[in-house]
């Protein structure tokens, strides 16, 4: 499961840094710094046991992390930087919901577990 876990995880960490190295789509053209920031999330790992939602809240100021499935069951939720330091850290029961905020622009991983079970992973992008 450990070997898993951290190849998963390796993974992940190397799918952030391409996106970190990846240069803009339209190379020499200025983006526009008007725009409101985003959140993106793109899932890697989806159970088919739980259902995880991740989503950002519509100012695109905070993430929500949801999830549903065995009454009882305990979610963990991590976010980690593109250089693999946790930034945050949270949990909560089947059905709740909780708001994760004040985050820097950047790259992160995220994992989802559940009494040591790995759940989900994916990425997420704040422009």
């Amino acid at each position: 499961m450990k070997t898993t876990l951290h190849r998963g995880l390796a993974l992940s960490m190397l799918f952030v840094l391409a996106l970190a190295a990846a240069p803009d789509a339209q190379a020499g053209v200025q983006a526009d710094r008007s725009l409101k920031d985003s959140i993106l999330v793109n899932k890697l790992l989806v159970s088919k046991k739980y259902r995880i939602r991740i989503y950002p809240g519509a100012n695109h100021e905070a993430l929500f992390f949801n999830a549903s499935g065995e009454d009882g069951k305990v979610y963990q939720f991590f976010l980690f930087d593109v250089d693999g330091n946790l930034v945050k850290q949270t949990q909560i029961r089947n059905k709740q919901t909780t708001i994760i905020t004040n985050f820097n622009k950047g790259c992160y991983t995220f994992e989802v577990f559940s009494d040591d079970e790995h759940i989900e992973n994916g990425t997420l992008t704040i422009k």
